[in-house]
């Protein structure tokens, strides 16, 4: 049995499974859950038949010795690669296997991106885990309801907002191995109306050689990263329903790199983000309009023995949306997108170009019909250079006893070449047409019992007209990629202090592309292992003790890396790594006060995510955190 039929029969069989567990009402904490990013407003799970993973308040209080890479490398189907490398190396973005710039990063709610870079995706290095409260992944295609580059997803970073006392401070302080030091602190409230919500984190690090030293001398210097962030959101009421929401975020980091695989270099490398806009909410009685507008501007830099590097770019971004339900079983969702890119290089063909896209779009859901739910969507999309094109999805779901779901997706999705592909310097091609795709993906989420919920999903991705630096050095849209896999998350609750998740994985992906006239196809998922197997127990041992223990697998991924000797790019194969880790923390105070440690890559495994640089092996952080 090949790997997309025994997918298939793994979901029919869980399926039957789901079903004669149907006359069991136990309430399934999963499909009960609400959330924002399926539909841009509130919905139950039960109710949207989209493919969403939650990281709540509770799972971020308890990954206080993490970053942002590391929380997310923890999901099914998402791979982080270099989340275990040294801490100021550039991170990718596998989402079902595909690159970085197919999923699309929000904060809530509003896309960020980076205009100066060659696909335009957002580094999550620039925004420190202290600054948020919930995480929302939302799978599969997703341009209908959030436009350009959400081709494999969208990840949805929600902040932090204000509490329920007029101030309350809080931070911390903790320190760990590879000298690293972080600190965080911030004050929020909430009186009469209005809320607000100011953050300051600082992070700083020697880290470790980020090339792996196989020299015998073991001289390579370590490079160090260091990073000062700054955040503030604000909401007022200012009549009855409408509500104005300010905020502005600053980060700054910088480090070291080194000069390839098994090389050591004095590269040093520094980066600036500045975010601020203003979103204004009013709400009446069935439904809501909104509207914002964002300001993004990032500035890189990179020096080392051959040059110095810049790279800027802004955004801004505007856009108005409004929801409205129809009596108990109808709802739309209507808005119109604007957004202009722009790069800050004189020295591109035109001087410091843009790019314009406007896109108005709608969707149409069907709620709870007997159990039955439906989503249609449609987007126009109308770009300064490339023209136009349209998306669509259809997202049908159905729910039994409001414990299983069983629910299928068709969705197709789009990539705007990027101004770097456009109009850089490094083979740009002005006439590049933007990648299209199609996903399909279905699947059973249930609680099979008070005890279980599980959630199996296959889905199958199509991109045309990819975009390569292709023959003759330049941009070209020469490739079809085909992705499919499957991931199985059950989650036991053992007891009401008892919780074990576990999630497999499995992707795989081939691409066809012309050599010489002829198609040829070959499996390209490089750094993206098939397998991957993840579990997680927690334990409230007392009220003010809780542990937990995280187990992570991932089979052997193929890599790339250009030979010197020979002058030519050949493949390596990176061995297969298994992580585990441990984290404990000791609330006492009333809970204001808690002491934690975290201790990870436990049995020193000694591994690789990106050939021939190197990973973390064991270490361990521990500190305090604070709220009064």
């Amino acid at each position: 049995m090949n790997s997309r039929n025994f997918a298939w029969a793994a979901l029919i069989l869980l399926c039957g499974n789901a079903a004669m567990a149907q006359e069991d009402t136990a309430r399934s904490t999963s499909l009960n859950e609400i959330v924002i990013t399926a539909t841009r407003f509130p919905k139950k799970v039960s109710e949207t038949g989209k493919v969403i993973n939650i990281i709540n308040k509770k799972d971020l209080e308890h990954s206080a010795g993490k970053d942002l890479a590391q929380v997310l490398n923890e999901q099914a189907g998402l791979v982080i690669n270099s989340a275990y490398s040294n801490p100021g190396k550039d991170k990718s973005i596998f989402l079902r296997g595909a690159k970085s710039d197919y999923t699309v990063i929000l904060v809530n709610g509003i896309p960020v991106s980076d205009p100066s870079g060659a696909g335009g995706a957002f580094d999550i290095r620039l925004f420190p885990i202290e600054q948020i409260e919930r995480i929302e992944i939302l799978k599969g295609a997703q341009s209908t309801i959030y436009g350009a580059d959400a081709v494999a997803g969208v990840i949805n970073i929600i902040t932090k907002k204000g509490s329920d006392k007029p101030a309350r401070l809080y931070g911390g302080l903790s320190f760990g191995s590879f000298s690293a030091l972080k600190a965080n602190a911030g004050i929020s409230g909430s009186a009469e109306g209005a809320s607000y919500n100011v953050g300051f984190t600082h992070a700083e690090t020697n880290g470790f050689s980020e090339a792996e030293d196989t020299t015998a001398a073991k001289g390579f210097d370590k490079d160090g990263f260091t990073q000062n962030a700054l955040n503030a959101d604000f909401d007022v009421r200012i009549a009855r329903g409408l509500h104005i929401k300010p905020y502005f975020r600053y980060s700054y980091f910088k480090g070291g790199y080194d000069g390839g695989s098994f090389t050591d270099g004095i590269g040093k490398y520094n980066a600036q983000l500045l975010t601020t806009g203003s979103q204004a909410q009013y709400s009446f009685s069935g439904g809501t309009v909104t509207a914002f507008y964002d300001y993004d501007e990032i500035n890189r830099s990179f020096a080392d023995e051959y040059g110095t590097y810049l790279y800027a770019g802004t955004k801004k971004t505007a856009e108005l949306y409004a929801n409205y339900a129809i009596g108990n079983h109808v709802q739309l969702l209507g808005g119109i997108h604007y957004n202009k890119q722009k790069m800050n290089d004189a020295t591109a063909t035109p001087a410091n170009p843009t790019a314009e896209l406007t896109s108005p779009y709608l969707s149409f859901f069907l709620r709870d019909i007997g159990g039955f739910n439906l989503e249609l969507g449609g987007r126009y999309n109308k770009h300064s250079k490339y023209g136009e094109n349209f998306t669509y999805s259809v997202n049908p779901s159905y729910t039994i006893s409001q414990s299983i779901k069983i629910f299928a997706n068709y969705a197709t999705a789009f990539k705007a070449p990027s101004l770097s592909s456009l109009y850089g310097m490094y083979g740009a091609n002005p006439d590049l047409k933007p990648e299209e795709s199609s996903t399909v993906e279905g699947g059973v989420q249930a609680g099979i019992s008070r005890f279980l919920d599980i959630r199996a999903v296959y889905f199958a991705r199509e991109i045309k007209d990819i975009i390569i630096y292709g023959p003759g050095f330049q941009m070209a849209n020469l490739d079809k990629q085909k992705d499919h896999g499957l991931e199985i998350e059950p989650t036991f609750y053992i007891s009401k202090a008892l919780t074990l998740k576990l999630f497999y994985a499995y992707t795989d992906g081939e691409v066809t592309t012309q050599n010489n006239g002829k198609d040829s196809t070959y499996s390209n998922l490089i750094r993206r292992p098939k397998h991957s197997f993840g579990a997680n127990i927690g334990y409230q041992l007392t009220p003010g003790l809780y542990v937990s223990t995280q187990l992570s697998n991932y089979s052997k991924r193929s890599d790339l890396y250009y030979d010197m000797s020979s002058y030519s790019q050949k493949t390596v194969t990176l061995a297969a790594y298994t992580v585990w880790n441990a984290y404990a923390e000791y609330a006492f105070a009333g809970n204001r006060v808690k002491l934690f440690a975290d201790a990870k890559n436990i049995g020193n495994t000694k591994f690789n995510e990106v050939y021939g640089y190197s990973a973390m092996r064991f270490n361990f952080t521990g500190g305090v955190r604070l709220s009064l």
